[in-house]
């Protein structure tokens, strides 16, 4: 979306629209209709007083539902109807506010960021020469003695200091001066606001005092605290324009992963270049070594090696081969595929976690919010501070008022204070996201770091999500093979993990499935009846047990049994396979002072079985999604403060009513979970993990917190007494937003 009214009119075109937007979900009957979310970058934005700009601008536009600004990241997420608006209506609200837009995916918001840095760097560059040649001409004025420079000399040299300060207050003050008098003719106030102003009367007071010394104003001049002060604060915005790039570069990164184009097969069996949003579902496609896979699909010929790291946090290449699946977003390594393409657009694995990662980066925080709520109200309480300071010390100094104003104006400017929560959250988010954990809500980092008890399922969860028969038991004359091939045909009419787990092991077996069930019936909780040359059962002991003669003692103990209607055939023993990390999880998370807890739907005998062997000593089966909820929600009334972990499958109430939750991506549609991070890979510790890296980051928040407000506290009261000149008043407040930045930082490393 850029500036450029032919660009903003093109994204018009239906077909653009999955570029920057995805159809909006709908959530309720008031939604209906074609509605549509968009995600684009917005430009020009300095603080959170410009994200409430910009989202006022968008929500004032008929047909735009809402509207999110984030003032850390500045993207923007709105939700507008087709039906009502067009793109270029919204963006043109965007524009006439004072603001840039540019499409979230577009392949220019990396060269838009690239000249915005350049600018920044040249007005940085031009005000620190300008800044260096006048401190030169002022040094003279500090150590000369009465009678040691001529007035003529004065002048010239505070001429020529004039002279170098034109540069930075006409191109390197640009920015600020552009933006206050934008908000000022929209009776708004905003961060470049006060700053402006304290700029604007330095100047002219130094002007004044150059070419009439004998003014009111005295002949005191500050074209070296001008500056100084506006060096120091495009230093600090330089540095956190880099900070910001790479966070924001990071998701772009993300986003920017699906290739502009890629080879479709034509009927003759040619193939052609096409654009990625015109491949359909049941296309081949050709995707060459070093290319992404433009959508989900299954290899048709080749082999090759791919990349599925974002998607599974596995950061090992994997094999995929004729018949394998390969993801939207995964990089081809190796090898020239061809591709039947099974699933595009917003229905892959790919645009759910872009989607996830969108929506968490436009999230405010509790206490990012409460600074959002203040920063107006404060900026206001500048403004009003630096007028009384300039009244109080106008009697004495005319002159001393006005600079005592501008320190005032310039170090109260709560930068540090709006980039203190969102900057360490969004740091967090991205380092998680690294990990193969997508957080759906960055309020969960917060509730994260204050838990004390985490509770884990067991199928799916603390196992592997399948089961494996470790014995068979048969009655004489009865094969194995045969048996489990009358049991397939059953279990195959059934999607409960023991049925699958005896499907899968006939497939695995090699047998050619011959027999066929007829009139098949799932009785829950009980097992299979069907028809096959007589009747069937398949399922627990007491639903299997023959009429004559009950199962043998032998066989008891085993959890699937096959009979007919008068005679025991078969029983199945299986077991779950533990994840690998499981038991180091719990040991980690009970290093960092947590309760474990498990809770399953399965046997309490399995429960207990699994319970011991990963060292949780709470343990409790044959629970319903509803004997797991109320569970949980009794030790809440008792205090704790809970985490759920849990595949998605039958956990939707337990996971909705924790505190935090958690849900491994793999079993549910990352659309539907209802969890607050959604684990990708298979990996288990980084549960404990990321309980770890939540308390790391509670702390960095607090810590900027403390230093945003420990700083004006200082510093306000010692500019209002005149103590703090200009100068060190915009050093203070660079390095205070700089200092908050590189802290949360921090948060990037390590994990």
């Amino acid at each position: 979306m850029h500036s450029d009214s032919s660009m903003a009119v093109l994204l018009d075109d239906r077909q653009e629209w999955l570029r920057f937007s995805q159809p909006h979900k709908v959530k309720n009957s008031q939604d209906s209709g074609d509605n549509w979310d968009s995600h684009v970058v917005i430009q020009g934005m300095h603080c959170a007083a410009c994200a409430f700009t910009v989202e006022e601008a968008l929500l004032t536009v008929p047909g735009v539902r809402s509207a999110e600004v984030n003032a850390s990241t500045h993207r923007a997420k709105v939700v507008w109807s087709a039906d009502v608006v067009k793109p270029s209506e919204w963006i043109a609200a965007i524009a006439k506010a004072g603001y840039g837009a540019l499409p979230a995916a577009d392949s220019s918001l990396r060269q838009a960021r690239h000249e915005e840095g350049r600018r920044a760097l040249w007005r940085w560059l031009v005000a620190g020469f300008c800044m260096m040649q006048v401190m030169m001409y002022a040094y003279p004025a500090y150590v000369a003695q009465d009678g040691d420079i001529t007035p003529d000399m004065v002048f010239l040299l505070r001429w020529a200091s004039w002279v170098l300060s034109l540069p930075v207050v006409l191109f390197s003050c640009g920015p600020f001066f552009s933006n206050a008098w934008r908000d000022i003719r929209a009776r708004r106030v905003s961060m470049d606001l006060p700053v402006a102003l304290g700029m604007a009367i330095t100047f002219l007071l130094s002007t004044v005092a150059t070419f009439e010394p004998n003014g009111m104003f005295g002949a005191e001049v500050y074209y070296d605290s001008l500056t100084m002060f506006v060096f120091f604060l495009l230093t600090g915005r330089w540095l956190e324009l880099r900070v910001r790039d790479r966070t924001a570069g990071a998701l772009e990164t993300l986003m920017n992963r699906l290739p502009n184009s890629v080879e479709r097969q034509l009927p003759n069996g040619e193939f052609e270049r096409v654009a990625v949003r015109r491949v359909l579902v049941g296309d081949v496609i050709r995707v060459s070594p070093s290319e992404s896979f433009p959508a989900d699909g299954v290899i048709l010929q080749g082999q090759t090696l791919a990349d599925e790291a974002l998607l599974t946090g596995e950061s090992r290449p994997q094999a995929r081969a004729v018949g394998d699946s390969v993801v939207a977003g995964s990089h081809n390594l190796s090898g020239i595929v061809t591709v039947r393409v099974v699933q595009v657009g917003e229905g892959t694995q790919f645009s759910q976690i872009v989607s996830l990662m969108e929506n968490a980066s436009l999230q405010k925080p509790r206490l990012a919010q409460l600074a959002d709520r203040i920063a107006k109200p404060f900026l206001i309480g500048v403004l009003v501070l630096a007028a009384l300071s300039a009244v109080y010390w106008w009697p004495t100094n005319p002159g001393h008022a006005l600079m005592v104003a501008v320190a005032v104006l310039v170090v109260t400017c709560p930068c540090a204070l709006s980039l203190a929560t969102p900057a360490a959250m969004l740091a967090a988010a991205g380092n998680l996201a690294r990990h193969g954990v997508l957080v759906r809500n960055l309020q969960a980092l917060e509730s994260l770091a204050e838990i004390d008890t985490v509770i884990f399922d067991k199928t799916g969860t603390l196992t592997q999500d399948g089961q494996r028969i470790t014995q068979v038991i048969t009655a004489e004359g009865v094969a194995p093979e045969y048996a489990l091939r009358l049991a397939a045909a059953l279990a195959k009419h059934s999607l409960h993990p023991l049925s699958r787990a005896l499907v899968k092991a006939q497939e695995a077996s090699g047998q050619v499935d011959a027999v066929q069930a007829q009139d098949v019936n799932e009785m829950i909780g009980l097992g299979l009846e069907a028809h096959v040359d007589g009747l069937l059962r398949l399922g627990s002991a007491k639903f299997c047990s023959p009429k004559t003669k009950g199962i043998p003692d032998k066989a008891s103990v085993c959890q699937v049994h096959l009979c007919t209607e008068n005679e025991w055939l078969a029983s199945w023993q299986l077991s779950e396979d533990v994840r690998a990390d499981a038991v180091q999880t719990v040991q980690a998370l009970k290093s960092l002072n947590l309760d474990v807890w498990l809770l399953s739907g399965d046997r309490p005998e399995s429960a207990q079985l699994v319970a011991q062997e990963v060292g949780i000593t709470q343990a409790f089966g044959a629970c319903t999604p509803q004997d797991k909820l109320s569970r949980m929600q009794a030790a809440q009334s008792q205090g704790a403060r809970v985490a759920m972990v849990g595949d998605g499958l039958n956990d939707g109430p337990v996971l909705a009513g924790a505190h935090v939750s958690m849900a491994f991506g793999n079993a549910v549609p990352l659309a539907q979970s209802k969890s607050d991070l959604v684990l990708m890979g298979g990996s288990l510790l980084v549960v404990a993990q990321s309980v770890k890296l939540a308390r790391h980051t509670l702390r960095v928040v607090k810590q900027n917190l403390v230093w945003a407000a420990a700083y004006n506290a200082l510093c306000v009261p010692l500019a209002v007494v005149g103590l703090l000149p200009a100068w060190l008043a915009g050093l203070g407040m660079a390095l205070s937003s700089l200092w908050v930045v590189l802290n949360s930082l921090r948060l990037t490393k390590g994990f």
